[in-house]
């Protein structure tokens, strides 16, 4: 049975969609079989795999809204391993045209039933908001990946995430677990930066993953190249942070 991970904080800038991308990646690269679930309306971690967003014939709009066939939302990336299923700006509407439907908080957790014995990881790719669609997607995760960026205002918004993934856990989906907070954009230049890390730790022990993402310029550039930081430049520490953390989870699951 596959284990399906959300990445989600409804603070946007943190490194959600980056981590997203280059955490599949990594994964297939190790040989997992995976699928990513691009459930951000922008689209990034799709076009960032190289997908052409204007060319997608269906996409998880489709599947959520008018109960397409999951099967047909699903691309091959250049990586053996890892499929997608990418966004439309359509997704935007969709938390509007899903509110009559009976039982719309389970709709992403009927649309991955028929893929857990297809692949080992399902990452679903959040939106930066708490909406119906984040909602769906933590109904239907075993588990979610926080990023935390090192820099100012870190925690701020993740006392509310918190409550929301508590409510679900309560009333949608019992098991549901934080996998863990991710350190994202480290620089160990700056002071600030040791300074979050130092909060984060103390403040959450135990649930902050022993990876760190360090700031990293061939990172940011990937996307732009339509391949993940792995293809684009595998000594860069954007590669090499992402297949430790991926190392990391697939450990942490053997235990």
């Amino acid at each position: 049975m596959g284990k399906v991970i959300a990445l989600a904080n409804q603070k946007g800038g943190v490194g959600k969609t980056t981590t997203s991308m280059n955490l599949a990646a990594s994964l297939a690269t190790l040989e997992k079989r995976v699928l990513l679930i691009d459930a951000d309306p922008q689209a990034n971690a799709s076009s960032g795999l190289g997908v052409d967003i204007k060319q997608v014939d269906c996409s998880i709009y489709d599947c959520l809204v008018s109960q397409v066939d999951v099967h047909e939302a699903i691309l091959e990336t250049d990586i053996p391993h890892l499929d997608i299923i990418p966004s439309h700006i359509d997704l935007v509407g969709a938390e509007i045209e899903m509110l009559n439907m009976p039982q719309r908080e389970k709709a992403m957790t009927n649309i991955l039933r028929p893929l857990l014995s297809e692949y080992d990881y399902i990452l679903i790719d959040c939106s930066p908001s708490l909406g119906l669609i984040t909602v769906n997607a933590l109904t239907a995760a075993d588990s979610v990946i926080i990023p935390v960026q090192c820099e100012y205002f870190a925690l701020e918004g993740i006392s509310k995430l918190l409550n929301t993934i508590k409510i679900i856990k309560q009333k949608l989906n019992p098991k549901l677990s934080i996998e863990g907070f991710l350190l994202t954009m480290f620089d160990s230049r700056l002071r600030l930066s040791n300074q979050v890390k130092d909060d984060v730790r103390r403040h959450f022990q135990e649930l902050v993953f022993n990876t760190v993402i360090y700031r990293n310029v061939k990172l940011a550039e990937a996307p732009g190249h339509g391949v993940p930081a792995i293809l684009y430049d595998a000594d860069s520490p954007g590669a090499r942070n992402h297949l430790e953390l991926a190392k990391e989870i697939i450990e942490k699951d053997k235990a």
